[in-house]
């Protein structure tokens, strides 16, 4: 029970990679805040069957809103009185061209993979984190923001590849990341990414990918990812800080 007695924030938590990291925090002691914009439905009811049965509190709203954003924090505190973990997962992901590429798909995507990340860090850093000299944050990034989008068998059909704006998105996650491991190491607090290659989740409907040049001859799934975040979010990952893991089957070094 590595999260006995520790509560963690999850974002994009109704589905996919952020139901399978709560699930996962929950099974080994976490009370989790579960975010989303729909319902966690689904995440509930697998939350309700674990034996140790865990706490969460759902919070559904817009995570772009730094109202919506502070409203979670302060619910959270006044539910559980302390914050341990941030896992931020959500994320959207256009597949348009450049010459397609729309200022409202560049903006929804930036919003909700990088400034929304940066709204939940600064509201638990400030002061929950900071003065309880602990936290661990973790955010999901993608192997699209270290190499220019995953490409797809379909690769002439630009449309099948993971689009600038998500790249740009998921690149400023882990730069994001980097500097606050550097600003706010001294106080007991880590910042990590976990890069995932291509994952069986709502983003990746329909896609497939070149096996071949995978170690790993398989698509990822989110308790794949699940058991990276949980790593990073431990107490023993406490000498783990700037680190950005790749969990991608082995693409990067077939």
């Amino acid at each position: 029970m590595r999260f006995e007695g520790q509560v963690a924030i999850v974002t994009g938590a109704a589905s996919g990679i952020g139901q399978a990291v709560s699930v996962k925090l929950a099974s080994e002691g976490a009370s989790v805040v579960l975010v989303d914009l729909q319902s966690c439905e689904a995440t509930i009811k697998e939350l309700s069957s674990l034996p140790n049965e865990p706490k969460y509190l759902e919070q559904l709203g817009d995570i772009r809103d730094k109202s919506f954003v502070q409203s979670v924090v302060d619910q959270t505190i006044a539910e559980f009185e302390s914050i341990h973990i941030l896992v931020n997962n959500a994320g959207t992901c256009g597949r348009v061209r450049l010459d397609e590429l729309s200022e409202d798909i560049w903006s929804r995507d930036l919003d909700t993979n990088a400034k929304a990340a940066y709204l939940f860090i600064q509201a638990v850093i400030y002061p929950h984190m900071k003065e309880q000299q602990y936290g661990r944050i973790v955010n999901v990034s993608s192997v699209s923001g270290m190499n220019g989008g995953v490409i797809s068998n379909a690769d002439s059909d630009t449309s099948k590849r993971s689009g600038l704006a998500y790249a740009a998105s998921k690149g400023a996650m882990i730069a994001l990341s980097n500097w606050i491991a550097k600003e706010y190491g001294p106080d007991g607090i880590t910042s990590n990414c976990v890069a995932p290659g291509a994952t069986e989740t709502g983003l990746t409907v329909g896609m497939e990918y070149d096996l071949t040049q995978q170690v790993i001859k398989r698509i990822g799934t989110p308790k794949d990812i699940a058991g990276a975040v949980c790593y990073l979010a431990a107490p023993d990952s406490g000498y783990t800080t700037g680190h950005t893991l790749k969990v991608d089957g082995g693409v990067h070094i077939g």
